[in-house]
């Protein structure tokens, strides 16, 4: 997440980080970490750099829009909101905050990397969010969206989502 430099692109880094995610709505399109900076241009032009979850994300034309109608709704005239593929998003991006309301909300969280550029360890278990056990098992590769995958808790039998690793 690029830090905002002046007092201004701050608040409007807030405003358009705390939109959300329009396939997590739980979850704010800066505690995602999608929100990459905001830069004022002038006078009423603002700049939203936005890193999509992956390369085709159907959700980023929403969240374009989304953007653009709070800004514009705070005085901002202008609002250009522009794809960056480069870094790629990974879901080391999402915050600390944000993978406990993931967690809150029934479906878990992505297990964090090694570091910056490791693979993700492979492991195969997955904490159940509702009984806390690792003894999970895979029902689908994918589930309601593409970025998550169903699993059901052998212990207490109940399904969920679990947010994949990128």
């Amino acid at each position: 997440m690029v830090t905002a430099e002046t007092p201004l692109e701050a608040e409007l880094h807030r405003l358009a980080g705390a939109v959300p995610d329009p396939e997590l709505p739980v979850l704010t399109l800066d505690e995602l970490g999608v929100l990459r900076g905001v830069r004022a241009e002038g006078p009423g032009r603002v700049t939203v750099s936005l890193t999509p979850t992956y390369t085709g994300c159907p959700a980023i034309k929403t969240m374009s829009d989304d953007i653009e109608r709070v800004l514009r709704g705070h005085g901002v005239a202008e609002v250009s909101v522009v794809t960056v593929l480069s870094p790629a998003w990974s879901t080391d991006d999402i915050s600390d905050e944000g993978r406990r309301k993931l967690a809150d909300f029934g479906i878990a969280p992505p297990r964090p990397t090694s570091g910056p550029g490791e693979p993700v360890p492979l492991t195969l278990s997955v904490r159940c969010p509702h009984c806390g056990s690792t003894d999970t098992e895979l029902l689908s590769r994918f589930s309601s969206t593409a970025c998550k995958a169903l699993r059901r808790c052998v212990a207490c039998r109940e399904p969920f989502d679990h947010f994949k690793e990128l």
